[in-house]
Formats: C-alpha cells, sequence, structure tokens
C-alpha cells in the first residue's frame, strides 16, 4: 500500500504562513491559524508542505488501513482557504446555516476569505468538530 505523503513534520508553521501570498491570503492564514489555536488549545503543526494541523488522531478502517492525521485543520490553497473538518459536516448544518459564503466538500470547508464567514460561527465549528474528533479518539 503507497505510504501517505502528508505527514506530521518538524517544519515551522510560522515560516510557512509568512511565505503565502498574495498579502490578504497570508493575512487569513495567519487569523484562521489563530483562531484554531485559541479554538483547539493546541500549538500547530506542519502536516506535508501545504497543511497545518491541530491535534492527532490515529485511525483504522476495516480494511486493516491505519494511519495518522489531525483532529482539525487548513491549507491556504491558491483558490481558497480549505478549512479541514474531519467528523464531515452532517452534525453541523445549524452552524453551517449561520457561517455565511462557503462551499463544502466530504471533510472540506472552501472559504474564499475569512471576510466572507461569520468568524465567531466558524469557531464554534471548529471547536466542536475538535471535540467531537477527541471523543473518537477515546472510544
Amino acid at each position: 500500500m503507497a505510504e501517505l505523503k502528508t505527514k506530521k513534520n518538524a517544519a515551522n508553521v510560522e515560516d510557512f504562513l509568512a511565505g503565502i501570498s498574495p498579502e490578504k491570503k497570508r493575512q487569513d492564514a495567519i487569523a484562521l491559524c489563530e483562531l484554531m489555536k485559541k479554538a483547539t488549545k493546541t500549538e500547530p503543526k506542519m502536516w506535508g508542505s501545504s497543511m497545518v494541523g491541530f491535534g492527532d488522531y490515529h485511525y483504522q478502517y476495516e480494511s486493516g488501513h491505519e494511519g495518522d492525521t489531525f483532529l482539525v485543520g487548513f491549507s491556504p490553497r491558491k483558490a481558497n482557504l480549505t478549512v479541514y473538518i474531519m467528523p464531515g459536516f452532517d452534525p453541523y448544518a445549524e452552524l453551517l446555516s449561520q457561517l455565511g459564503k462557503y462551499k463544502t466538500g466530504k471533510s472540506c470547508l472552501y472559504i474564499n476569505t475569512l471576510d466572507d464567514v461569520d468568524v465567531p460561527t466558524l469557531r464554534k465549528l471548529i471547536q466542536s468538530a475538535f471535540a467531537d474528533m477527541k471523543k473518537r479518539k477515546k472510544d
């Protein structure tokens, strides 16, 4: 089985964030990182070359495939800020209805800019997803 490329590593999060361009994306990424630090009470770590993750989660599928990931995280992609909400979005419909302008994938929340969303609602979403993943970790 192929080895995952997205692993936690010792790269410096602040250096990564400082290298983001354009300036607005860098400012949003730094603000999002601070918001996630406060929401999770956890220090950020680099995962792969472009993902910032908070917390650790080891998973194992019935197939035997297993690996490690973060509880919540984000990546400042070229097109948008991608926020990783690992439990998916079904449990958070009420929060999403208050969030503002966004798109979703299976576990990805796509935001063009933080100006498009209600930041306190985003923080609640991140706190809830982080807490839900921590509960799964204990099961």
